[in-house]
């Protein structure tokens, strides 16, 4: 698929064709796409999680997402959870932050690689919703992520039942300055 095109026809989903199953290997495909990301120093603290059995997508969405989320991922073929390794990007050695943002960089890096993600998705055929209202702690424990990571967002992947238009967007003269 042509890049402009791959950008133009992606969407947020919020209705998946539960006849399809996602494969592990489709996942493993949009890890590698978000590895290419870019990262602070080359830090790569991006980590996936990804629930994909029935039983446990069922008992994931119920204690891990909120009704509305739950409700706009029904059908969806697996959950992807995305973290970063906290205090290594944007961080020197001795684990002081180069520069104000701090942990702001790992946030960041994870969305470069998430980016990656979900074009890659769009071009394999799968449509995604990335999505930040979730409870982070249940994540954390039900799918064994370290402290030493940040669970920031929970990603739906599957095949699309239904395609949404496209929402309005700015033009860019209104978020761009030349000086």
């Amino acid at each position: 698929m042509e890049f402009e095109t791959l950008l133009e026809s992606r969407r947020s989903i919020r209705s998946y064709d539960d006849s399809k199953e996602v494969t592990k290997e489709q996942i493993k495909q949009l890890v590698e796409a978000g590895i290419l990301a870019p990262s602070w120093k080359n830090s790569q603290t991006a980590r996936y999680y990804c629930v994909l059995g029935a039983e446990a997508k069922e008992k994931f969405a119920k204690e891990c997402l909120p009704e509305f989320n739950a409700n706009n991922t029904k059908g969806t073929g697996a959950y992807v959870v995305t973290t970063f390794v906290a205090n290594r990007s944007g961080f020197d050695r001795s684990g002081n932050p180069d520069n104000e943002c701090g942990n702001g960089w790992g946030y960041y890096d994870l969305g470069l690689h998430n980016e990656n993600f979900i074009l890659k998705a769009k071009e394999l055929g799968l449509g995604t919703l990335v999505m930040g209202i979730r409870d982070g702690e249940k994540i954390q424990e039900m799918l064994e992520i370290p402290e030493t990571e940040m669970v920031v967002s929970v990603i739906s992947v599957g095949y699309i039942k239904e395609n949404p238009p496209k929402p309005k967007r700015k033009d860019v003269d209104d978020i761009l300055k030349f000086f």
